[in-house]
């Protein structure tokens, strides 16, 4: 991620990630000035983010770690209550599909410009269920 971030023109990357890391994996500035939080979480494929790991990532990005933009990247889909969560709180998810255009020049920026629409390809899901059993 904090390649990702640098790849982007961010600066003052920091990596925090850790089980004190108070919700925040890699801090940055982007390159318009904003404070960048991500939380990540490497989950497997069959697996949604818990609303819970969201309401965790809220109650710090904003006000321990003075986000402008907080984003939870995470190798799985989001549960629709995670996913409503964020879009309350302007918290942008980025979920499996997203970090893989991410990973392959897609700029941050325009990331964020979709607020975390939509789950990735089901088509692709499904195939992994089928593939390796799982629910």
């Amino acid at each position: 991620m904090a390649a990702l971030c640098r790849r982007d023109g961010c600066r003052d990357v920091v990596v925090t990630g850790g089980a004190d890391d108070l919700g925040a994996d890699v801090t940055a500035t982007l390159p318009d000035g904003r404070r960048l939080v991500i939380q990540c979480k490497h989950y497997a494929p069959h697996r949604y983010v818990p609303s819970g790991d969201m309401q965790k990532f809220l109650g710090t990005a904003w006000l321990h770690h003075r986000a402008d933009v907080a984003v939870f990247a995470a190798t799985c889909p989001f549960s629709k209550p995670a996913l409503a969560l964020a879009a309350e709180h302007r918290i942008t998810p980025v979920h499996r599909d997203l970090l893989g255009l991410w990973n392959t020049g897609t700029p941050l920026t325009t990331l964020l410009a979709l607020g975390g629409a939509g789950q990735g390809d089901a088509a692709h899901r499904r195939r992994w269920r089928e593939t390796y059993g799982r629910g």
